[in-house]
């Protein structure tokens, strides 16, 4: 059988109970220390003589709900050594047990900065009252703030990224330890010169992942030149999927040519469509008087002037990536489309009777979306030319040519094919962009030298001439085992801890918040 409870386990070690009262709105202990020397903190000697005694109030750990108050008889030593300055001092606790000046105990003061890095200052107040914890919410982030962040091992395998402050008008860095998998530094800015500033006094740094921006990469260049940087791999695949959606975009003319659709039959669009193709006659005569201006020697700065359109506009129509008509936006149903698929195909097209099963399965959709859908859908099975002068918008037409086979209709069948037929380039550019995410998820590092040659002689050229440039972090991109993808993770907690703290969020906090707490 155990020993019985002692009163004096439940003080911090190096105390001893004098008396203690017990009343519904707390305990009070009265407590006195068992050392009968002190250390004077001026020059370390131990001291004997007792000059004088003074009460100081404590908080410690709630005991069976209530709050505990700790009177603690303080003594005052006066220092023996003859040319010490210090004359007089309070004694000083065991390390840990109280600090000097502290109104907590150490184990007290280490729950508050628990609760601090994991929920904040209002949060963490709220529920340290639910704990019987005598502590306010500015307490508790000066808390967080004054102890900071913990020593942490240098690191070899880092990862590095930006992130918001403010989408598009002011950003940060973040520095993640990847063989430890925890962050390890925000910096203020994105800059080249605070990234290589910071870079700099990490020489033992041997890898660093980034995304493709230029700015990290001549900032590791500079300080670390002999470590391998390494690409992102997810960024290495949106960036290769983006550039087959723009090679679509500027090929739009030579794909309504090809499925037949030079023109648009108004007849066979619903209201909506109907004003996204009013929008695009408007965008035609729009991008004819920019064509025109630069066919005429015209520098992009003075059409720019001329027109009144932005910079990034006029690149997109010299590009030809303005031909669009229809954009595809994400509805309710997106959710229920494949249910919808597999009722469709059993026979099932009445759009009212489709509407009510699926209020039974939790649509809160309208009537009218469902039944827009059924006719959409009716209208796409009906395999006729007047069919094909409805052309899907650039984005719908990248995805149908990439999907599987299996997944399409009738209709969007024989409109990939069409585009397959009138435009072999974009063949050969799906097959260049679907070699290079094989690449990338068979790590053959190999191939890549053979694929930038043919890559350059097609639609993805553009794309093909960054990956040369950067040929050394792609290359490592392959065939390593790192990556950014758990920095981007860390981001995404960084901006939950950097909402919840308001206006409050500077980057000291947050940053002893977000390495603290991991």
């Amino acid at each position: 059988m155990q020993n019985a409870l002692r009163p004096s386990s439940v003080i911090p070690a190096g105390f001893t109970i004098v008396a203690s009262a017990v009343a519904d709105d707390g305990a009070t202990i009265v407590v006195r220390s068992t050392s009968p020397t002190s250390q004077c903190p001026r020059c370390g000697g131990i001291s004997r003589h007792v000059h004088s005694r003074y009460r100081r109030q404590i908080s410690d750990l709630p005991l069976a709900g209530r709050p505990v108050k700790l009177m603690a008889d303080v003594r005052r030593f006066r220092c023996e050594a003859v040319l010490c300055a210090q004359r007089i001092f309070a004694e000083r606790f065991a390390n840990g047990v109280v600090a000097p000046w502290a109104r907590r105990t150490g184990r007290l003061e280490t729950l508050v900065h628990h609760l601090g890095l994991a929920l904040g200052g209002r949060p963490a107040a709220s529920f340290a009252r639910r704990l019987m914890l005598p502590v306010s919410n500015d307490t508790l982030l000066r808390v967080v703030r004054r102890r900071g962040t913990p020593p942490l091992p240098l690191p070899t395998v880092i990862g590095i990224d930006d992130w918001a402050w403010r989408r598009n008008h002011r950003y940060g860095t973040i520095i993640c330890d990847l063989e430890r998998r925890r962050p390890i530094r925000l910096l203020p800015d994105r800059e080249p010169a605070t990234a290589q500033a910071w870079l700099s006094e990490q020489p033992q740094v041997k890898m660093i992942a980034r995304d493709r921006g230029g700015a990290y990469a001549r900032a590791a260049a500079k300080a670390l030149p002999n470590a391998v940087q390494i690409a992102d791999r997810w960024h290495l695949m949106e960036n290769a999927s983006r550039a087959f959606l723009d090679a679509v975009r500027r090929s739009m003319r030579q794909i309504r040519s090809a499925i037949g659709a030079t023109t648009i039959n108004p007849e066979l669009l619903t209201a909506a469509e109907r004003l996204q193709y009013e929008g695009y006659l408007h965008r035609e005569e729009t991008n004819g008087a920019i064509l025109a201006l630069s066919k005429d020697g015209v520098a992009i700065k003075e059409i720019v002037r001329r027109t009144g359109h932005s910079r990034g506009t006029v690149r997109r129509v010299l590009r030809g990536e303005r031909s669009d008509v229809f954009r595809t936006r994400e509805t309710s149903l997106e959710a229920y489309l494949p249910w919808l698929d597999l009722q469709w195909a059993a026979g099932h097209h009445n759009g009212a009777a489709l509407w009510r099963s699926l209020q039974t399965q939790g649509f809160r959709g309208s009537l009218r979306v469902v039944t827009e859908w059924a006719t959409r859908r009716r209208r796409s099975d009906q395999v006729d030319t007047d069919t094909l002068h409805r052309v899907p918008s650039a984005r719908t037409i990248a995805r149908l040519m990439t999907i599987d086979r299996n997944d399409l209709s009738k209709a969007e069948t024989v409109t990939v094919a069409a585009v397959e037929a009138g435009v072999p380039s974009l063949v050969d550019a799906r097959s260049i962009i679907e070699g290079f995410h094989a690449m990338i998820r068979r790590k053959v590092g190999a191939d890549l030298d053979p694929w930038i040659a043919r890559a350059r002689a097609s639609l993805v050229a553009s794309f093909a001439n960054g990956v040369a440039r950067d040929i050394t972090a792609v290359r490592a991109a392959i065939v390593s085992q790192w990556s950014n993808g758990q920095t981007e993770g860390q981001i995404t907690k960084l901006k939950l801890v950097k909402r919840q703290m308001y206006g409050r969020g500077k980057l000291d906090l947050l940053q002893a918040r977000l390495i603290g707490a991991t």
